[in-house]
């Protein structure tokens, strides 16, 4: 199913909207905002309201999970243009063009992801209604998830703020903490290997290098360990 927003007739010219448009094409909506809210450009703005919008209208009138939604069309039309003159020699007048954009965001489900996320839900609640949290233990490398590291099937009793890392959001954190990431430990053990599922997973394309989320979290986690 596809979602629309538009915004017709925005006070930016489409050569600086489209620039901005092209970098949120095809990722999931969490990832989008994040590029929109730190990028410093009025375009930028414009398309994050657009972009709400969108995910307002999927939530509200399709009953639709944003985290399951990826941006599936992000195109920039060209609105018409106010004329304005300014003075130049000898009597003449130097024309000006204000261009306008029309913003159209379309917002589709990410079938991939659902498809993965849904037997994770599962496994994560049958231990919770078989066993107390006292006997969760992490999944070592003898698991068939070992590309990621140590993983928790169920959350523990003591679970770390992800989002105090730079770079991860609410959205962001309740991912990892579907694919059985709690604390900061876990990440500050994360291996090349473990780094590349975490980015495969997030479509993240290298965010977690770039963000340096294994020192940040190896520092927190050290910070942690003194206050205890």
């Amino acid at each position: 199913m596809d979602v629309v927003s538009t915004y017709k007739y925005a006070r930016v010219s489409p050569k600086k909207a489209r620039d901005v448009a092209r970098e949120i094409q095809g990722l999931p909506v969490s990832d989008a905002l994040d590029i929109l809210t730190f990028t410093p450009k009025k375009a930028a703005f414009l398309i994050n309201k657009t972009l709400k919008s969108a995910v307002a209208n999927a939530e509200n009138n399709f009953e639709l999970d944003a985290d399951t939604l990826i941006v599936g069309e992000a195109t920039i039309g060209e609105g018409p243009a106010f004329k304005r003159f300014k003075p130049r020699a000898r009597g003449s007048a130097g024309a000006i063009r204000k261009r306008t954009s029309n913003i159209r965001i379309v917002l589709r489900e990410n079938e991939e992801e659902e498809v993965e996320a849904a037997p994770k839900k599962k496994a994560a609640k049958k231990p919770a209604a078989a066993a107390p949290k006292e006997e969760a233990a992490p999944v070592t490398e003898d698991s068939a998830l070992a590309n990621r590291g140590q993983i928790y099937e169920v959350a523990p009793d003591v679970v770390d703020d992800l989002k105090v890392i730079s770079g991860v959001g609410p959205a962001i954190e309740e991912k990892l903490n579907n694919y059985g990431i709690y604390t900061y430990a876990q990440i500050a053990a994360w291996t090349p290997e473990n780094v590349e599922a975490f980015d495969a997973l997030l479509s993240f394309k290298g965010r977690i290098d770039r963000d340096d989320w294994i020192k940040q979290a190896t520092d927190l986690a050290a910070g942690t360990s003194e206050d205890a």
